[in-house]
């Protein structure tokens, strides 16, 4: 499983216009096949911040998401209302059992 957390700093008076998109952006890569799940989240903790974390099957799943030209536009669009470079982090992740439970 690939997992990846992302962050933004949206610009001042650009964070409507940000979360809009990243919303139909989520909604059109869950349909994706190999996202096991892609949510946006804003950080109430700092202003103006949006937080992504998305899980994807495999990485050859999430390279056919990073092809997908909606993909690279909503990049790009995001981007441009960013105030500082948004981060992106991907981490292969192996699911481990929750500590004290037996394998069911």
């Amino acid at each position: 499983m690939i997992i990846i957390l992302a962050n933004v700093q949206v610009a001042p008076n650009r964070m409507q216009e940000a979360l809009a998109i990243s919303k139909q952006h989520v909604a059109r890569s869950r349909t994706e096949p190999g996202c096991l799940s892609h949510s946006v989240y804003e950080d109430k903790d700092r202003e103006n911040h949006l937080v992504f974390v998305e899980e994807w099957a495999s990485e050859e799943a999430l390279q056919r998401h990073f092809a997908v030209p909606e993909s690279g536009e909503f990049a790009n669009a995001l981007g441009s209302m960013a105030a500082v470079r948004p981060r992106i982090r991907l981490y292969k992740a192996t699911e481990l059992p929750f500590p004290g439970k037996s394998a069911a």
